[in-house]
């Protein structure tokens, strides 16, 4: 009798307990063992990565689990971007269609979700508390409040991050090379409180945000009626974190009047939660000895101002799962399929990420950016084949990250040789347009 095959995954997050669910699906004896408390224990959060943005990549991996339908009473639909500027708000829808939106949710809430998924209906074991140490020639090494034990394993997963221990261990014994190409821009967050009467005190359907050229504030809706709100700025020169000084309140008033008002704890909360830092991380490769396979941030760590990071790290446990359908047991195989086709996926998400930063903070109170926007719904409505990249990134799966930056960067040349001398959508030659788009598309 062959023996059921263990998967060891370091990390109970979310991509942790995904594929935790899809490997139990398969038939394997998944093992989670995760540094930090159970979700059902109480925790001080510390300010960082409370919301989160799921997209059509990421509702496809849960219905893909089997999972959509205990997740979505934790979702909050948002249509587009609502924009804060001169007193006055301006909204730019996402896209066109009716189910082009995507999805506020608590990163917690999702979290604690997924394990109750894993643990009760699946049967998922978690190990809490248990931290991993080093890697063995038949698992990992790890360190439990009682004791330092090894987890034997068949295949071990590191989804444990953009801080993964697995990788800093793969990093130590000279396996892998990881960079981290930092930001010089760092986020606190903050909260928007609802009205006295308990209601939103912003429109729900959005994502709000406040763009200010070099730095931005955004927020997004809670289950609550509060929204996470999030301020990206420099971390020198001014203005900075550095800059601001004491004089938070101040700042808020130049800069952000309108949402001043709405954030009774600025002051408590500014200063208790620290500045979090933002990066993007390469790894290189990312398995070891056809046995030990990184995922998500713990491979491929990105900015978060396409909302892709969860999405891309769920996208990854639907792939490895087919790869399992398709090698079974032949984990080198496994690993070096699974690299083949998701590392330049990973690599284009993730310059398309600080691509919309600036996007966001800048390039949305532009006339020439309503102009193109305007003219992408347009072309998207008169031709198959124009999608706008927005849209592809988000709201299409079946649209590689890479084949999206592709073609979106044809697209922007389209784009720009329509607009370059029109100044109204009047002004557009749709002749050439679709010249264009059957020549280059």
């Amino acid at each position: 009798m062959t023996e059921t095959p263990t998967i060891g995954i370091v990390g109970g997050g979310l991509a942790g307990s995904l594929l935790a669910i899809l490997c139990a699906r398969r038939g394997f004896r998944p093992v989670i063992v995760e540094r930090d408390a159970a979700f059902d224990e109480p925790a001080a959060t510390d300010g960082r990565s409370i919301n989160l943005a799921l997209a059509a990549r990421g509702t496809e991996a849960l219905r893909y689990a089997g999972v959509l339908a205990d997740i979505e009473p934790l979702l909050l639909p948002m249509a587009g971007r609502r924009l804060h500027e001169g007193g006055a708000e301006r909204f730019l829808p996402y896209g066109q269609r009716r189910d082009e939106r995507i999805y506020s949710v608590a990163r917690a809430g999702l979290g604690r979700r997924l394990y109750e998924l894993a643990r009760d209906r699946f049967g998922v074991e978690y190990r809490f508390r248990h931290e991993c140490v080093g890697l063995t020639a038949s698992g990992a090494q790890m360190r439990s409040p009682e004791t330092v034990y090894e987890l034997e394993t068949s295949f071990l997963v590191g989804a444990d991050g953009a801080g993964s221990a697995v990788r800093r261990a793969l990093e130590s014994a000279g396996a892998v090379r990881a960079t981290e190409e930092m930001l010089d821009h760092g986020y606190r967050e903050l909260t928007l409180a609802p009205t006295a009467e308990g209601d939103f005190a912003l429109a729900p359907e959005a994502l709000h945000i406040w763009p200010r050229g070099n730095f931005m504030l955004i927020a997004l809706p809670n289950l609550e009626r509060t929204f996470t709100a999030t301020l990206f700025l420099p971390l020198e020169g001014r203005p900075s974190f550095a800059s601001i000084g004491a004089d938070v309140r101040g700042f808020f008033a130049a800069h952000f009047g309108d949402a001043l008002p709405l954030i009774p704890a600025l002051e408590r909360e500014y200063n208790a939660h620290p500045v979090g830092r933002l990066g993007t991380l390469t790894c290189t490769p990312w398995s070891y000895a056809g046995r030990v396979l990184l995922i998500g941030d713990a491979a491929h760590a990105m900015v978060p101002f396409h909302g892709q990071g969860m999405n891309a790290a769920f996208e990854d446990c639907v792939d490895l799962d087919r790869l399992f359908a398709e090698c079974g047991s032949d984990w080198p195989r496994v690993c070096a399929e699974f690299e083949r086709r998701r590392a330049g996926n990973a690599a284009a998400i993730a310059t398309m990420a600080l691509e919309n930063y600036r996007e966001m903070r800048d390039d949305v109170r532009s006339e020439k950016f309503r102009l193109k926007a305007e003219l992408a719904f347009e072309l998207e409505r008169r031709h198959a084949k124009f999608v706008p990249r927005y849209a592809m990134v988000m709201f299409h799966p079946e649209i590689s990250y890479a084949e999206a930056r592709r073609r979106g960067a044809v697209q922007a040349e389209i784009l720009d040789a329509l607009t370059r001398d029109a100044r109204a959508f009047a002004d557009v030659d749709f002749k050439r347009a679709a010249a264009l788009i059957a020549e280059r598309l």
